[in-house]
């Protein structure tokens, strides 16, 4: 795994659809774990999935280069200037 780097991405399950689709269209994260109910919270409203807090997020972990990594961020950054109210996030790390 030397030279990889560990994409996570953390999302609402209201812009999915969007993150994979953005991913796919730039033939990005072609091997990746999907987690499709995570709980928190970060910078918006907690994620719970009780009738308190009904949304959930998903997680995405991509093992890929460089450069993918930073495509990769700058899609996310650009989906969340596009979805300011939703909880998106994208942590790249060695």
């Amino acid at each position: 795994m030397r030279g990889l780097k560990r994409v996570e991405i953390i999302a609402n399950h209201s812009v999915e659809r969007d993150v994979m689709e953005a991913l796919e269209a730039k033939e990005l994260a072609g091997h990746f774990t999907k987690i499709p109910s995570v709980h928190g919270r970060g910078n918006s409203e907690p994620k719970r999935g009780d009738h308190i807090w009904p949304e959930e997020n998903f997680l995405l972990i991509i093992y890929c280069g460089d450069q993918e990594a930073k495509v990769i961020e700058e899609i996310i950054d650009s989906l969340q200037a596009d979805f300011p109210d939703e909880g998106m996030c994208c942590f790249v790390t060695d």
